[in-house]
């Protein structure tokens, strides 16, 4: 597969200098870029490779000012990173979707499939599912009786999602995702034994929702765990029973929400975050990882530390921690000063 410059600034609404006609076959990091390559600028301590390394075509920033010329044919963007996406989606040729289904594979006879879809080997569909046009279902993708999967949805290999859960259109799930396991529900007796709570609620996913591989999102206890619109979580992430994430938050590898808690829209949720159950993440939230939020979170803050707090004021004591030992020493030979 391949594309000329011009091609490329026409789907980037770029404009082009030097040779449009310039032939650009893959894709390539700035550091390893060579002829036939196209790779962007986006960070300035990158810069210098522009200027050494000898790509087909470069895609930079509208008011990025050259300092030596290069020989490269620029694409001038309003943002290089955000087009450099687009790009990869251009050559990924993964994308092909598959069509038709094998006679490996089991469809209940009340399952609904939609126009153009792909049912891999060894797939299973349950009794009324209903399934959206486009649909690509990978090999051993387990769907339970009376689920929803909306248009253009990819379930990649390995995926699995129980009774009654409802995943929305254009959505990605990668290997080994489970929707809809049991929350982790269990009610102490008198003899410290734990008797189990049925989950009889579901998991909703809204539409242009990615979930990274061996990500788990429990079921509810009663109603529904939901995922909203736009979110983006990453592999091996923990979502509880009655959970709602709110739209366009993004949460990194290892973090986890417990029971009933509430995430806000457009979040941002960094590596090894634990979000303790029934408290209330507000919008525009920013969490540094490794934290451990355990009370409820106003809107638009930045809160690192464990338990978490505002990030001002925990670099202030990540400061002082460090001085403890010097501090623990002077508050010693004042004591003997003293005595």
């Amino acid at each position: 597969m391949q594309f000329t410059a011009q091609q490329i600034a026409q789907k980037l609404k770029g404009t082009v200098e030097g040779n449009p006609d310039v032939l650009i076959w893959k894709p390539c990091r700035i550091e390893e870029v060579d002829e036939g390559g196209i790779t962007f600028l986006a960070n300035p301590k990158y810069t210098h490779y522009i200027y050494e390394r000898k790509a087909a075509a470069i895609l930079i920033a509208r008011d990025f000012v050259l300092e030596h010329p290069v020989n490269a044919t620029l694409i001038r963007v309003d943002n290089p990173y955000l087009c450099v996406a687009k790009v990869l989606h251009m050559f990924n040729t993964a994308d092909t979707p598959h069509r038709g289904r094998s006679w490996r594979s089991s469809i209940h006879r009340t399952a609904h499939l939609g126009k153009k879809c792909y049912v891999g080997p060894f797939a299973y569909i349950g009794r009324n599912v209903k399934i959206g046009n486009n649909v690509q279902i990978y090999p051993q993708v387990f769907i339970g009786d009376h689920c929803e999967i909306g248009d253009d949805t990819i379930l990649y290999p390995g995926v699995k999602i129980y009774r009654e859960c409802k995943v929305g259109n254009r959505c990605i799930l990668h290997g080994g995702v489970v929707v809809g396991a049991d929350g982790f529900g269990f009610a102490p007796t008198g003899d410290g034994s734990y008797n189990k709570i049925d989950q009889i609620g579901n998991v909703v996913i809204e539409d242009d929702v990615e979930i990274g591989a061996n990500t788990c999102i429990d079921r509810a206890t009663m109603g529904s765990t939901i995922i909203h619109k736009g979110v983006k979580l990453d592999n091996l992430c923990q979502i509880a029973h009655n959970v709602a994430i709110g739209s366009n938050t993004v949460m990194a590898s290892q973090s986890g929400c417990a029971g009933s808690g509430k995430v806000g829209n457009n979040c941002v949720i960094a590596g090894q975050v634990g979000i303790v159950g029934h408290i209330t993440v507000g919008d525009r939230v920013t969490i540094a990882a490794q934290s451990g939020v355990t009370r409820n979170v106003a809107s638009d803050s930045v809160i690192l530390g464990s338990p978490a707090m505002p990030a001002d004021k925990q670099k202030k004591i990540f400061v002082l921690q460090r001085k403890l030992e010097e501090m623990y020493n002077e508050i010693n030979e004042l004591k003997k000063n003293l005595k």
